[in-house]
């Protein structure tokens, strides 16, 4: 039997095992937190961090193939470990895509458009990018930034110093407010035969900048729809590597690049219901050199709710079980043992006959549960 390594535990590890079994594999994780999201239901979980070559390699030993699921993993390990061992995504995508000032000079030098944006030193370098573009703009660390952490807006020149003292010693780079009508996103997937393979386009909603609803198919013109899939197909074959990469877009007066993800991602949970394969056994599939499956929608709408933390302290799921017996309706708990404000702890996919069906069924489970 053959085995794939996940360098993380966490939720998408879950759900990669999930899919890994379904396909006959066996699966080993490594994550630093005992009994993990993934380690629960993996075959193994090696203990130890992820930004530990020595653990890596003990992952490597333990493995067929690597991938990975969090951007934190330590490239250049997993660099060296591709010398004997495949490493999906490759290394060289990992490098690009983790530091997000890079990943930005990345999509400018290859033609994708993506907002404005300028590397800041200081105080004063901000202020110049805010006469240069204008208030509002971001200020975002180059490492670490995601689910808002790592991100500060910038409103006028008076709160420039509150933004440095937030993000401390980081650092930083400023990007351009774009004034957006809707946030987009386009899941897609390559293989190692070269074959690209792209999952219908999904609307994602942000609160306090993590995800809060994802809907597919986007409620987005046809135009709309060949804009965005054009753009991610040229940003996917820019990008080296085999497996699934999310590509977040906002849609302004046109269509740009926000961020890559090079992992399976938040915007593509809603695909294990929503689609004849989802993003984890396609992703499964694209490392381990198999066939890809159809990403052809099997029901007509889906609408996908990020089920977070709204306490500090073990978790204590609450509602879940009555909503199992609630036709097109689709719950995953995660498997944290610890909930934390923000923390994502769960999600709830509905299907329907319509977007407006499946987003209005959404809305009155949402305050039924809480953990």
């Amino acid at each position: 039997m053959r085995t794939l390594g996940i360098v993380g535990g966490g939720q998408l590890a879950r759900m990669l095992t999930d899919a890994a079994h379904g396909l006959g594999l066996r699966v080993v994780v490594l994550d630093p937190t005992p009994e993990s999201p993934g380690g629960q239901v993996a075959d193994m979980q090696i203990v130890g961090s992820f930004t530990d070559p020595d653990m890596i390699r003990a992952l490597a030993a333990q493995s067929d193939v690597i991938t990975f699921e969090t951007e934190s993993a330590d490239n250049e390990t997993l660099q060296s470990v591709s010398a004997t061992k495949p490493v999906h995504p490759s290394p060289q995508m990992l490098s690009v895509i983790k530091d997000k000032f890079a990943q930005k000079q990345f999509l400018a030098a290859h033609g994708i458009p993506t907002s404005e944006f300028s590397e800041i030193t200081t105080p004063e370098s901000a202020e110049a990018f805010g006469r240069l573009h204008g208030y509002p703009f971001v200020l975002k660390a180059k490492r670490d930034s995601y689910d808002g952490r790592g991100n500060a807006l910038i409103s006028d020149a008076d709160s420039i110093p509150a933004a440095f003292e937030k993000l401390g010693n980081r650092a930083v780079y400023a990007e351009r407010f774009v004034p957006f009508t809707k946030e987009l996103a386009v899941v897609a997937v390559r293989s190692t035969t070269g074959e690209v393979a792209l999952f219908p386009i999904v609307e994602t909603v942000h609160k306090n900048h993590i995800c809060d609803t994802v809907t597919m198919p986007a409620p987005v013109d046809s135009s709309t729809v060949e804009e965005a899939e054009a753009l991610a197909r040229k940003t996917l074959n820019a990008l080296p590597g085999v497996g699934v990469c999310a590509i977040e877009m906002f849609l302004a007066d046109r269509v740009l690049v926000n961020e890559i993800a090079p992992r399976v991602h938040n915007s593509g949970h809603l695909t294990i219901e929503a689609c004849e394969s989802s993003q984890f056994e396609q992703h499964v599939r694209a490392v381990m050199e198999m066939p890809l499956g159809s990403t052809k929608m099997k029901v007509p709408a889906a609408v996908m709710l990020n089920i977070l933390g709204t306490r500090n302290g073990p978790a204590e799921p609450k509602g879940f079980d009555e909503l199992q017996h609630e036709p097109g309706t689709y719950v995953h708990l995660y498997g944290k043992h610890e909930s934390r404000i923000g923390r994502k702890m769960a999600h709830i996919t509905v299907t329907a006959d319509t977007v407006e069906e499946a987003r209005a069924k959404a809305d009155a489970l949402r305050d039924r549960v809480s953990i």
